[in-house]
């Protein structure tokens, strides 16, 4: 997020969710508004991807607006034009990429779904 300039306060000793050793989905304090998320990152078995918390306010809804995200990506790729607002690769990989994001999206949208992956 640094590297991306994206201005952001502390991040969370530990993962506010995990499905080891699939996923991980870390709060980051907002820049702008301290003790409040500002941010929701994703770590694991796919590309490593942030979220602007928004409306998202717990990390299922960030991982079900992260798997919507990643599926519009590859859907790009696959029609080999540019996402308005994200990229991954360079156009020569994305014949690989895509299929690769679209089952990576799948599993996010899977254990989103799946009520027994969540504490209420």
């Amino acid at each position: 997020m640094r590297a991306t300039g994206v201005k952001h306060g502390q991040i969370g000793e530990w993962p506010a969710w995990h499905f080891a050793p699939y996923v991980s989905v870390w709060a980051v304090e907002s820049g702008e508004r301290r003790g409040y998320v500002g941010w929701w990152v994703f770590v694991g078995d796919g590309p490593t991807d942030y979220l602007s918390a928004g409306d998202l306010h717990t990390p299922r809804d960030a991982m079900r607006a992260l798997a919507e995200q990643w599926n519009s990506v590859a859907e790009c790729m696959e029609k080999g034009v540019e996402h308005p607002t994200m990229s991954i690769g360079d156009p020569e990989s994305w014949s690989e990429l895509a299929p690769m994001l679209r089952e990576r999206a799948g599993m996010l949208e899977e254990i989103s779904a799946d009520d027994e992956n969540w504490e209420e």
